[in-house]
């Protein structure tokens, strides 16, 4: 692997990474807004994005690129689920000769992961990561809590070790990007994700240290409001929240 360090100066931080992953409350515009400061001044050689799969990578041309409107309409954006393409296209603008990296799991996959196993989404690399390894048991605990209370408390609990599971496959595709991205670039390489996907202790940055170990990483969580936020980060930042609904009303 070729591994080329970058050194950034930011107000309070020196970088000196092959990857930096900066978090996000995804709905939080202030979150976004953030994201594209720090990535038109780390100047990354590749974006990775939870957001988009490879598929939807493999559609963004020279042509489509710089045209918010035709791009969102061409990787079908307001059917994916995610909030406002407004939040993530000044990301690309703010790196615009990086090349984009999907590291997302697609429905069809996901559902694969429910069906049949990770093993067969994921492919021969499977083991590699670390995916056939059992959590430790407080681990395990603690993420099922985790997606109870990140679905409101309203998933069954027999579901639960299989969302922990897909979680597991989503940090691994993300730390399988980042990785790709780094090697076919040379990198500096900027991730965009959630802060549950970006957290030191068991998102995809720990995958990453099983993996590739020698790879320099440094990792920016994002809070709302000066709240406390769950995971270890190198670098913590606070917007204000937005006004939202009640996420839960639904299940009331």
């Amino acid at each position: 692997m070729r591994v080329i360090a970058f050194l950034l100066c930011w107000p309070g931080v020196i970088w000196a990474q092959d990857i930096v992953v900066i978090g996000e409350i995804h709905d939080n515009p202030h979150h976004h807004e953030m994201q594209a400061e720090k990535v038109q001044a780390l100047k990354p050689a590749a974006l990775v994005f939870e957001m988009l799969t490879a598929e939807q990578v493999a559609l963004i041309t020279l042509e489509n690129r710089g045209d918010k409107d035709r791009l969102a309409h061409v990787l079908g954006w307001d059917e994916s689920g995610w909030p406002d393409f407004d939040y993530y296209f000044p990301i690309m603008e703010a790196a615009p000769v990086a090349r984009i990296f999907g590291a997302g799991l697609t429905r069809d996959q996901a559902q694969a992961t429910l069906s049949q196993s990770p093993e067969h989404v994921f492919g021969e690399r499977y083991d590699r990561f670390g995916l056939k390894s059992a959590l430790p048991a407080d681990q395990q605990s603690a993420r099922e809590a985790h997606q109870m209370a990140a679905h409101c408390d309203a998933l069954p609990e027999e579901m639960l070790g299989t969302m922990v599971t897909i979680q597991r496959l989503r940090d691994t595709m993300i730390a399988r990007a980042a990785i790709e991205a780094l090697e076919q670039t040379g990198g500096p390489v900027a991730v965009i994700t959630g802060n549950g996907h970006a957290r030191k202790d068991w998102g995809m940055p720990a995958v990453l240290r099983y993996v590739a170990p020698e790879l320099s990483v440094f990792v920016v969580g994002q809070t709302e409001d000066d709240l406390q936020i769950e995971g270890e980060f190198d670098e913590i930042l606070s917007s204000p929240a937005p006004v939202r609904e009640d996420p839960c009303a639904a299940f009331k």
